[in-house]
């Protein structure tokens, strides 16, 4: 893909961009910026986002993605009172690693969501992009449990949920919304590494 073809399509999303998207968007960056930091207001910043883009999504016809949205909002208010719970002796709850039962159960998780998704899509709604869209919804399911629970692999389904959001909203007419996947792909890369050193100390600090 041309490098002038992705300037013409950002410049084009900025055109057609509304003022409600515009919140979204940068609500949405603001709460991947402050879950890179571990920072408590990820979750106020995400649950704007989240509401605006559940109306977006229906507008557009992504209705997976308008449904994850809606799960991020209810996701987003557990999160909160997760991280200010900490267990007891804990002034905040750590970053840790998934054991490899948790890593069963996310992937399966996945899979069942991504497989009720996309036959729900493809049977009941006028979706045009099932597949990718529940493909989306359920990597980002299993990414916004995990980041509830602060588990460092909550990245890596972010990461992939990214991937695939940038084309998806591309191809729908969203643009400046891909160029902010995109944008969240390499906030999400970042993360990974930030929460693997922050695993890190919590292990030494655990000695």
């Amino acid at each position: 893909m041309e490098l002038q073809y992705l300037l013409d399509g950002l410049a084009e999303g900025l055109q057609n961009m509304t003022w409600l998207e515009a919140f979204a968007v940068f609500f949405g960056i603001a709460s991947v910026f402050y879950s890179m930091r571990e920072h408590i207001w990820v979750y106020p910043t995400g649950i704007i986002s989240t509401l605006i883009y559940v109306w977006i999504c229906l507008q557009y016809k992504l209705y997976a993605d308008m449904g994850i949205n809606a799960y991020y909002f209810s996701m987003s208010i557990y999160g909160w009172y997760v991280w200010t719970h900490p267990t007891e002796g804990k002034a905040e709850l750590p970053v840790t690693w998934l054991k490899a039962s948790g890593w069963a159960v996310s992937i399966a998780i996945f899979v069942a969501s991504y497989i009720i998704l996309a036959f729900v899509l493809i049977n009941f709604t006028d979706s045009d992009v099932p597949y990718w869209d529940s493909f989306t919804t359920a990597s980002a399911f299993v990414g916004m449990w995990l980041m509830a629970k602060k588990k460092v692999e909550n990245w890596i389904f972010w990461i992939l949920t990214d991937i695939v959001a940038v084309p998806l909203y591309f191809y729908k007419g969203l643009l400046l919304t891909s160029f902010q996947y995109l944008f969240f792909t390499i906030l999400a890369i970042m993360g990974l590494i930030a929460w693997i050193k922050s695993s890190r100390k919590n292990e030494i600090h655990a000695i």
